[in-house]
C-alpha cells in the first residue's frame, strides 16, 4: 500500500468532515448513520477490489452488459445505417462508419436499456433485487424504509425511484427528503450506464462491471453526506421496517412493457439531449465572453481562461483528495469541474479522451471513473425536484430549499466513492482489463 493509497482513505474522511461542514457542524451527529455507512462501504470496497472470486464476477456483468449493448444497437443500425457504427466498423453491404455522432451511436442504447428494465420490472425479476438492497441498507445503516426503498431502487431505474415511494413522500422528513435526493443525485441508474461504458469501453474494458459497483457504494456514501448536512431529528413514518414497494398499473404483458418503456426511454434519451444542447451552447457563450474579458491576462496566465478552467481551479483541491497522481491533479480538476456544469455525459467523454490518449495513468482513470457515477450537476437540481414535487406537489417548497444541499452532498458522496476507490487500488493486474 503507497501513500497514495493512505492519501485516498484520509481523503475520504476529510470529505465526511466537508459534508458535517456543509450542514453547519449540526448536532447530535447521527453517529450509528456514518459509523455503518463508513464501515459497509469499506465491506463494499473489499469485496471489489480486494476477494480474487469478485474479479470474476466483475467480468461477467461486464461482459453481460456490452452483450446487451451490442444487441441493443441491433435496432440503432437498422434506423441508422452507417451512422449508428462506430468509427473504424463497416455495414454488411460494405459502407463505413461517419464517425462518432452521439445522437446516433449512444442516445439509442438509452431507449433500449429503458425498455429492458421496463420489462424486467413488469416481470417482476428487478423488485426481488431492489427489496434485497433496501433491507441491507435500512438494517445497517438505520434508515427509515423509505429512504432505504428509494435508495436501492436508483441502482436499477434512476430519476422514477421516487414513484416506488410514492405514497410516504408526503409523510417523510426534512431529513428524509434530502436523503431522497441526495441518493438519486450521487448514483446513475442502468437506462444511462450504458452512455459512459460506450464512451470508455476502449480504454477501461471492465469500465461496465465497475460502474455498477459504484452506484451500489454510492448509496452508502449519500446517505453518510446527507445524514452529516441534515441530521434525522425527527421520527420517520417508515422507520420500522421497509414498506411494500409503490408501483404504476400494470401492463397487460411483456410487449407492452417493452412499448412503454421505449417511449421512456425517448422521453429521457431527448431529455439528455435537449440539455446538452442548451448547457453547452450556455457556456460556449460564457465562454466567449471571458476569453474576451481576460485576454489581456491570457499571457500571464499561461492561456485563455474559459468557464472550465476556472472550475478546474476550484475542483483541484477535491482531486486532490482522492489520491491522484500529482501529474494528472489538473486534467482531473477540469474533468470534475466539468461535470459540474456540464453534466457527467460531457465529463466522461471527456475521461475517455484523456485515456485514449494516455493522458491520465490507470489509477486515475480508474478513480475518477467511480467519482464521475452520478447525476451530481446543476442541471440535475431542476430534474429531481420537479419530478418529485410531481408526486407531491405539497413538498415542492420544502424540495427547492433542500436543493443546494443536496447537490453539495451528492458531489460529495461521489468523490467519496471515489476516494473508496483509490484506497483499495494499488495497481491490481487485470482489475481494469488492461
Amino acid at each position: 500500500m503507497s501513500w497514495l493509497n493512505l492519501g485516498s482513505l484520509a481523503g475520504l474522511i476529510a470529505l465526511a468532515f466537508l459534508a458535517w461542514a456543509a450542514g453547519g457542524f449540526r448536532r447530535p451527529v447521527p453517529w450509528r448513520t456514518v459509523l455503518t455507512a463508513g464501515a459497509l462501504m469499506l465491506v463494499l470496497g473489499a469485496v471489489v477490489f480486494w476477494i480474487p472470486w469478485t474479479r470474476t464476477a466483475l467480468i461477467w456483468v461486464n461482459d453481460t452488459v456490452i452483450t446487451v449493448l451490442r444487441a441493443g444497437n441491433e435496432g440503432a443500425r437498422f434506423l441508422f445505417g452507417p451512422l449508428a457504427l462506430n468509427p473504424g466498423e463497416t455495414t454488411a453491404g460494405g459502407s463505413p462508419s461517419v464517425g462518432f455522432i452521439l445522437a446516433a451511436q449512444v442516445l439509442p442504447a438509452v431507449v433500449f436499456f429503458a425498455s429492458l428494465m421496463a420489462a424486467l420490472y413488469h416481470l417482476r425479476i428487478l423488485q426481488p433485487i431492489v427489496k434485497l438492497f433496501a433491507i441491507l441498507f435500512h438494517r445497517t445503516m438505520g434508515l427509515s424504509g423509505a429512504e432505504s426503498l428509494a435508495g436501492s431502487s436508483n441502482i436499477f431505474i434512476g430519476v422514477e425511484s421516487a414513484m416506488t415511494v410514492r405514497p410516504y413522500v408526503n409523510r417523510m422528513t426534512q431529513s428524509e427528503l434530502l436523503t431522497l435526493i441526495t441518493c438519486g443525485m450521487a448514483t446513475v441508474a442502468s437506462t444511462t450506464l450504458a452512455l459512459y461504458v460506450l464512451f470508455l469501453k476502449g480504454s477501461f474494458p471492465l469500465i461496465a462491471g465497475h460502474l455498477v459497483s459504484a452506484s451500489v457504494m454510492s448509496i452508502p456514501a449519500a446517505a453518510l453526506a446527507s445524514k452529516l448536512i441534515l441530521p434525522e431529528t425527527d421520527v420517520p413514518a417508515t422507520l420500522g421496517a421497509v414498506p411494500p414497494m409503490a408501483e404504476n398499473e400494470r401492463k397487460q404483458n411483456t410487449m407492452a412493457a417493452l412499448m412503454d418503456g421505449s417511449w421512456e426511454g425517448l422521453k429521457l434519451a431527448a431529455g439528455i439531449a435537449t440539455l446538452l444542447i442548451a448547457v453547452l451552447g450556455f457556456v460556449a457563450l460564457i465562454d466567449y465572453g471571458l476569453i474576451r474579458l481576460t485576454a489581456p491576462l491570457s499571457e500571464a496566465l499561461a492561456g485563455p481562461v474559459d468557464l472550465r478552467r476556472i472550475l478546474g481551479w476550484l475542483f483541484t483541491p477535491l482531486a486532490w483528495l482522492l489520491g491522484l497522481p500529482g501529474t494528472d491533479m489538473v486534467a482531473a480538476g477540469r474533468v470534475l469541474g466539468g461535470r459540474a456544469i456540464l453534466t457527467e455525459v460531457v465529463a466522461y467523454q471527456e475521461l475517455g479522451r484523456l485515456a485514449a490518449e494516455g493522458a491520465v495513468s490507470p489509477r486515475t482513470l480508474l478513480i475518477l471513473s467511480y467519482t464521475l457515477c452520478g447525476f451530481a450537476h446543476v442541471a440535475s437540481v431542476g430534474i429531481f425536484i420537479g419530478g418529485i414535487g410531481a408526486l407531491a406537489p405539497e413538498r415542492r417548497g420544502d424540495l427547492s430549499s433542500l436543493g443546494i444541499r443536496a447537490l453539495v452532498g451528492a458531489t460529495l458522496a461521489t468523490l467519496m466513492t471515489g476516494a473508496l476507490a483509490g484506497f483499495y487500488y494499488y495497481g491490481q493486474k487485470g482489475l481494469l482489463g488492461i
